[in-house]
C-alpha cells in the first residue's frame, strides 16, 4: 500500500481528531474503507454518543505538514513499506508516524534499553557496554531519549545505529537540552519518531504511548536500573503484552533504582550480565527461526486495561482512558525521575557524587564523566565522604555507597 498525498492527509485529519485513537482508527477504516469515508461519517455517528468528534479542518492538517515538512519530516502510514513491520504487529500501532531521518533505520532488527533518568555511574557504564555490544552485532538501539540510560544509549550507538521515541512532537524535545543529541542521531544517518502532532508539548500520558512504540519497534527490551514506579517498568510490560523478549540487568537490593529490574527477573525477565545474554536470545527471531517471545513467556490477552486515549465508543458512549498512576499530570510527575544529581543543591559536590553513586563499585573517571565534574573536584570530594563513612574505597581504585552496616560502624 502507498497513500496518495491526499490520502495521507485524510489520515492525519483522522488521526488528529478528538476522540479517535489507534484502536478507533483502524475500527473506522474497516467500517468504511477509507479515511475519507471515516470523516464523512462522523457526524452522524457521534450523534449517538456522548462527545463530538470534530476533525481539524484540512487547512490544519495542511499547516501541520508544511510546518514538518519544514523540519525534513515525513509522514509514513501504517501500511505502507517503510512503515517498521515490528511495530505494525502491535495492537496499538500509530497509524501516522511522523520519522526525522532516514526511515530505513526503523526497518531494521532492533533492541530496546531503556532505564533510570537517575542513572548510578555503573549503570551507565554499563548501559554502554550493552549498547555498543548491540551495535557492533548489527542491532539498532531503540531510546526514549530521556536523560540517564536514554542518553546513554543513543550517544554509545550513533555510528552504527539508533532510534530516539519522543513523547511530544517533533518540534518540541523533551528534555529540551536533549535537542543537540536530536541533531547528531538525524546527522549521523538514523531516526527520530513521533507520532503526536508538531508543536504538541509532552504531559504525563504521552511517556507511556511513546514507550509502547519503543517496545513495539524492538525485537526485545532491556532494562537497565529501574524504580518500581518507573516508566522504564511500563515499557517492559508493554513489551511483554506485545510478545517480545523482555531483559533486566541486575543490581544490589540495597540500591532503590535496582528494585524494579530485580522485581523483573524474579517475575520471568532474562538476565542481563553481558551482552551475549541478549543475543542468544533474539538471535532465533532476527533470522526468522522462531517467533517472537509469547511474553515471560504466556502471552495475555489483550484486555484493553492501559488505554492512554479518550476513544469514542461509536456503539455506545465514551470510553475513558485513565493513566497507569492517577496523579500523571505532566513530564515531572511519576514517570520522570531525578537526575543524576540532587535536586536541590544542585551545586553541592558531595551531593552529586551521592546520586551518582551505587552499592556497585566505579572508577574515578567514570565518576567525573557522568557527574560533570572535575577530577581534581571528584577526588577531594570522594575524600570528604570517606571521611564521613559515606564510601567504600575497593581494589583498582574504585568506590561505592557505603553499605548500612557500614554507615552505622563509621558513626558509632
Amino acid at each position: 500500500m502507498q497513500l496518495t498525498d491526499g490520502q495521507r492527509l485524510d489520515w492525519l485529519r483522522l488521526i488528529r481528531t478528538d476522540g479517535i485513537g489507534p484502536r478507533t482508527f483502524r475500527g473506522l477504516i474497516n467500517r468504511f474503507g477509507s479515511a475519507s469515508a471515516a470523516l464523512d461519517a462522523l457526524p452522524d455517528l457521534t450523534k449517538r454518543t456522548a462527545k463530538r468528534a470534530v476533525p481539524p479542518s484540512k487547512a490544519e492538517a495542511e499547516r501541520e505538514m508544511a510546518a514538518a515538512a519544514r523540519l525534513g519530516i515525513r509522514f509514513i502510514a501504517m501500511g505502507e513499506a517503510a512503515y517498521p513491520k515490528a511495530l505494525h504487529a502491535t495492537d496499538t500501532a500509530p497509524p501516522l508516524i511522523a520519522v526525522r531521518g532516514d526511515p530505513a533505520a526503523l526497518l531494521r532488527a532492533s533492541v530496546a534499553i531503556v532505564g533510570s533518568r537517575n542513572a548510578s555511574t555503573a549503570g551507565l557504564a554499563f548501559t554502554e557496554r550493552l549498547a555498543r555490544g548491540f551495535g557492533e552485532a548489527g542491532l539498532v538501539v531503540v531510546s526514549g531519549l530521556a536523560r540517564g540510560i536514554d542518553a546513554r544509549a543513543h550517544r554509545a550507538t550513533l555510528s552504527t545505529g539508533t532510534v530516539a521515541v519522543l513523547a511530544g512532537g517533533q518540534d518540541r524535545i523533551y528534555p529540551e537540552n536533549h535537542a543537540g543529541l536530536v541533531e547528531e542521531i538525524v546527522g549521523a544517518g538514523w531516526a527520530v519518531v513521533a507520532e503526536m502532532p508538531m508543536g504538541w508539548v509532552p504531559r504525563g500520558r504521552d511517556f507511556p504511548r511513546r514507550n509502547r512504540i519503543i517496545s513495539g519497534l524492538s525485537l526485545g527490551t532491556v532494562v537497565v536500573e529501574a524504580a518500581r514506579r518507573s516508566g522504564s517498568l511500563i515499557t517492559a510490560r508493554f513489551a511483554l503484552e506485545q510478545g517480545r523478549e523482555v531483559f533486566a540487568v541486575p543490581g544490589s537490593p540495597l540500591d532503590p533504582r535496582a528494585e524494579g529490574t530485580n522485581d523483573l527477573i524474579r517475575e520471568g525477565a532474562t538476565l542481563v550480565g553481558e551482552v551475549e545474554h541478549v543475543l542468544s536470545v533474539l538471535a532465533p527471531l532476527r533470522d526468522g527461526r522462531a517467533a517472537p517471545a509469547e511474553g515471560l513467556n504466556d502471552r495475555p490477552e489483550k484486555s484493553g486495561r492501559h488505554d492512554y486515549w479518550d476513544e469514542i465508543d461509536f456503539d455506545g458512549g465514551s470510553a475513558t482512558a485513565l493513566p497507569l498512576f492517577p496523579d500523571a499530570a505532566d513530564p515531572a510527575g511519576p514517570f520522570a525521575e531525578p537526575q543524576c544529581e540532587p535536586q536541590s543543591e544542585p551545586h553541592d559536590d558531595r551531593a552529586r557524587l551521592i546520586a551518582c553513586l551505587s552499592p556497585t563499585p566505579v572508577g574515578t573517571d567514570e565518576l567525573a564523566r557522568s557527574s560533570g565534574l572535575p577530577v581534581r573536584v571528584v577526588q577531594t570530594t570522594l575524600l570528604e565522604l570517606e571521611l564521613d563513612g559515606r564510601i567504600e574505597r575497593h581494589g583498582s581504585g574504585t568506590v561505592s555507597l557505603a553499605s548500612p552496616a557500614w554507615v552505622g560502624r563509621s558513626g558509632s
